[in-house]
């Protein structure tokens, strides 16, 4: 089972959308990941596995050395693109 936190810069609004379409496509595609959502002041002391975020939030973290791996949501709504790229992140990262 992943572990992964769905941020934004203020944990409120885009965060919680996103986790709640993730959540969605989890559940339909039975994939073995857990999210919690939070502001961006805590992905420095997430233990998990994942970060899930807006693909600005995800070029800013990566610009400041996040070394968790780091998927960036173009649309919120796109429960396509959110499937697709967490499809491969469980495909790269199972063993």
């Amino acid at each position: 089972m992943f572990k992964a936190l769905i941020a934004c810069r203020a944990g409120v609004g885009s965060s919680l959308m996103l986790k709640i379409k993730a959540e969605q496509v989890i559940k339909e595609e039975n994939f073995p990941i857990e999210v919690e959502h939070a502001s961006l002041d805590a992905v420095s002391g997430f233990t998990g596995d994942l970060l899930i975020t807006l693909t600005d939030v995800k070029e800013e973290l990566e610009s400041i050395g996040v070394t968790k791996p780091v998927i960036g949501i173009a649309s919120i709504t796109n429960k396509e693109e959110i499937k697709n790229k967490l499809s491969s992140f469980i495909e790269a990262h199972s063993k």
